[in-house]
């Protein structure tokens, strides 16, 4: 069973509007069975869509189109539908009722251009929304599917979870799909495959093994397809244990589950609390803590320091600490981390102090210097990082680099 999205919308070709709709279709497709084959991002052009179309019914035997049904000139999808499959219009006394029912509610005056709204291809069957006034629309052309819905995400959203999915199910006989994600950390992609290899080279063709790296971590994914849901969850979960035993020094989780929330879990069931000291991150580790609910049974908030006076009055940083080593040093982070733990309280704490660049490198300490500091109440641990020239990504490393530092040091303190 095989899918093809196809997005609709010169906005997402510039990149005014990136295309998050393709990424939640294809999630739920996968969660009933259905693999996603390609998915297109094409202008609103009719002959853009119709060569898509054509292309897409060749590889698919479901077809997944978003955008263009609105009331404007620019939505040309609906009409380049009917011509595609060759039919008129029909009014949808359903749609119509819905639209008029919007207008009224907001008392607007309702347009020529808003009731044209219910006009639908004949051979469509009608996908009502509730949230807006383009229906989505569902065909069926021998034994394949095409279902157009609106661009607008919670519009799009609706109809897949209210109408689309349902009818999926009753219309095509769908395989059981069972995904099993293993996180690890501090071993690159390649080094771990080696480690693994003698599990991989026998796997069954019906199970997949997926690596999906992300700055220091690697995220393992088996998928595996077939009909006995059961029977696939028992054998996927042997595999991960074989590969578990494997690479045991690296492993962090049986889930997919993020490493910040990892430890967020480890520290709230263990009753222990976390500060941050932060200076070229300027936050940014805290928001990953922070985007997870209930964080703050853990989290006891954060300290962006930037400046050598911020540094001294926040966190108790020596002045002539910051003088004599500068506030890119392992003297600096480690103070900045002992003044978390006291000043704030808290059992554990991590620190960042480096040059995010593009500018501010000197020689010694070139742009991607980075000092990282973690801390309990005994010992304080620092490390010298060296990354790249890029300012984004420079922060991004120290974050992750600092997750796998706490964890390191949670799981000494609680072997």
């Amino acid at each position: 069973m095989q899918a093809e999205i196809i997005t609709i919308g010169d906005e997402l070709l510039i990149g005014q509007i990136v295309d998050t709709n393709s990424a939640w279709i294809g999630q739920k497709l996968n969660e009933i069975g259905i693999k996603v084959k390609q998915i297109s991002s094409i202008s609103d052009e009719r002959e853009a869509i119709l060569e898509t179309l054509h292309a897409a019914i060749q590889r698919a035997n479901l077809v997944i189109i978003t955008g263009g049904l609105g009331p404007t000139k620019d939505d040309i999808t609906k009409k380049t539908l009917a011509q595609f499959f060759e039919v008129g219009f029909k009014q949808d006394a359903g749609t119509l009722a819905q639209v008029k029912e919007i207008f009224s509610r907001y008392n607007a005056p309702l347009l020529p251009v808003n009731i044209a709204q219910a006009d639908v291809p004949e051979n469509c069957t009608v996908l009502p929304n509730k949230n807006g006034t383009a229906p989505g629309m569902w065909f069926e052309l021998d034994e394949q599917v095409i279902v157009s819905l609106p661009g607008v995400p919670f519009e799009m959203k609706y109809l897949m979870e209210e109408e689309v999915l349902p009818k999926l199910n009753t219309y095509f006989k769908l395989p059981h799909i069972v995904h099993h994600t293993m996180l690890t950390a501090g071993i690159g992609e390649s080094f771990l495959a080696e480690k693994i290899s003698s599990v991989e080279d026998i796997l069954p063709n019906y199970i997949k093994l997926a690596y999906l790296p992300k700055l220091g971590q690697v995220r393992l994914r088996l998928s595996a397809y077939g009909n006995d849901r059961k029977a696939l969850e028992l054998e996927v979960q042997s595999i991960s244990n074989q590969i578990q035993k494997l690479i045991s020094d690296y492993f962090i989780c049986d889930s997919d589950t993020p490493l910040e929330k990892v430890i967020l879990d480890f520290m709230e069931s263990r009753n222990l609390t976390l500060a941050i000291a932060e200076s070229c991150t300027g936050g940014y580790l805290a928001h990953q803590f922070t985007q997870h609910p209930g964080c703050s049974t853990v989290f006891s908030g954060s300290a962006v320091a930037y400046s050598y006076d911020m540094k001294e009055s926040m966190l108790g940083v020596k002045h002539a600490t910051l003088t004599e080593h500068g506030a890119v040093s392992a003297e600096v982070v480690e103070e900045m981390a002992r003044g978390a733990i006291e000043r704030y309280e808290s059992d554990y704490s991590i620190s960042i102090s480096g040059i995010a660049g593009p500018g501010g490198g000197m020689p010694e300490k070139p742009v991607g210097t980075v000092w990282i500091g973690v801390a309990n109440k005994a010992k304080t641990i620092s490390k010298k990082f060296q990354f790249g020239s890029k300012r984004r990504e420079n922060i991004e490393r120290s974050a992750a680099s600092a997750l796998m530092m706490l964890h390191k040091l949670l799981k000494e303190d609680y072997a």
